[in-house]
């Protein structure tokens, strides 16, 4: 077995709040003050201070493709920055083997009064690259990235979707033996992100390791093999992509807002009163349903329901409360007990449930349960699209008569 090319040991990171990262400026900064300064234990956190990861361990071998997922503020980017030694971990060891191709943020190492053509240069060389070597493959690079007519443009006036075009060819295009994606990708247009997931899988085949963030689930779970699920204040979760992204998609994934408690909540086939436990077909009758307990006063507050596909589309979106339905106002103990019956009218993915409690007036700010349940609808009939529309098809073959086919 080849040896790892990504390696995250037992790695803490604490920051403290209202203070910069450690940059190597800051570094030199700590490193002036560090005499004047009392020893402390890397373990232990004073006041103002966090952990943003916190005794987290993986491994990446060669051909194989990590997704780091998980909700905003868990920990994904301090990850990377940490692989790519823009940060220094508190405690533990990180490190990476060969050459790194990374993607971490739009316009890293791109100088906004130098062209497109210019900052290629500047980042390949960054990136490790010589000079003949990004002359080599600067038409590969351009035309992959599709920015030629802007090539000779200072950066400064790209958009962030050209930024990223940019960055990601200039990385892929370096040949790494590792590479580090972060979520920027998800500013390309469709086009541009599916050359972009072509490439990854290219990346695998051809022995590279890949460590990709991402909030697309579809994305990580047909890329990677593995996942890891960071949840903050919580321990961190390492397995296999389809375990760690059904995990991520109930409320033990994700951190649910402390004004509410969810509980009961179960997602059946109609009449069943099993918990759904395996695929279904399209046009599946499901039933959703969990109590909702306020701790804090919530005047005015309206249900809503929504299907959201693994891409981030919102597949439908829903409320008992509209029309003529008065707004409820819940003072702290009491609970909401909801239930909604609906069909699966849609086609082959995975889908992820959430329900939505907001103020009529936005007065004060919507609770979000992004995570409440989720489903995965397999069939072997249809080709793409999004909805069922229950299609009968009438489909004939007839031949010429003998009469035509006899004529000259």
């Amino acid at each position: 077995m080849p040896e790892p090319a990504v390696v995250f040991d037992k790695v803490s990171k604490k920051f403290r709040r209202g203070e910069r990262h450690d940059s190597l400026r800051d570094a030199i900064t700590m490193a002036i003050k560090s005499p004047f300064v009392n020893r402390r234990r890397a373990d232990s956190l004073e006041a103002q201070e966090f952990w943003a990861l916190r005794d987290v361990s993986f491994e990446v071998r060669p051909g194989e493709a990590l997704g780091i997922i998980g909700p905003n503020g868990a920990g994904k980017s301090t990850a990377l920055k940490l692989l790519t030694k823009i940060l220094r971990p508190t405690m533990g060891q990180c490190h990476v083997r060969g050459r790194v191709g990374a993607l971490i943020e739009i316009s890293a190492g791109f100088h906004g009064d130098l062209t497109g053509r210019e900052n290629l240069y500047l980042q390949g060389a960054i990136l490790g690259m010589t000079r003949p070597e990004v002359t080599r493959k600067l038409d590969e690079i351009i035309d992959f990235a599709g920015i030629r007519p802007f090539i000779d443009t200072p950066v400064k006036r790209y958009s962030s979707g050209m930024n990223a075009r940019l960055g990601f060819a200039i990385a892929a295009h370096i040949e790494p033996d590792v590479l580090l994606i972060d979520e920027v990708l998800a500013v390309g247009d469709f086009i541009f992100q599916q050359k972009c997931f072509a490439k990854l899988q290219e990346f695998r085949k051809s022995g590279a390791a890949v460590v990709f963030v991402s909030h697309n689930m579809q994305a990580i779970v047909s890329l990677c093999d593995r996942a890891l699920l960071l949840r903050p204040g919580r321990e961190a979760l390492l397995a296999d992509v389809g375990t760690a992204a059904e995990l991520y998609a109930t409320p033990e994934g994700e951190v649910i807002d402390p004004r509410i408690t969810v509980t009961d909540v179960s997602l059946t086939e109609t009449g069943s009163g099993e918990r759904l436990n395996r695929d279904i077909v399209p046009h599946a009758a499901l039933t959703l349903a969990a109590t909702i307990t306020a701790n804090v006063a919530l005047p005015r507050c309206r249900v809503g329901f929504e299907i959201i596909r693994s891409d981030g589309m919102v597949m439908f979106s829903g409320s008992p409360m509209v029309g003529e339905r008065s707004p409820i106002d819940l003072e702290p103990g009491m609970t909401i007990s909801f239930r909604v019956d609906f069909r699966a009218n849609v086609l082959r993915g995975s889908y992820r449930i959430a329900l939505h409690v907001l103020d009529s007036n936005n007065l004060w700010h919507p609770i979000d349960i992004s995570g409440l349940a989720s489903f995965v609808v397999h069939e072997t009939t249809r080709i793409a699209g999004c909805t069922e529309v229950e299609p009968e098809y009438e489909l004939r073959v007839s031949t010429p008569s003998a009469s035509l086919s006899g004529r000259a």
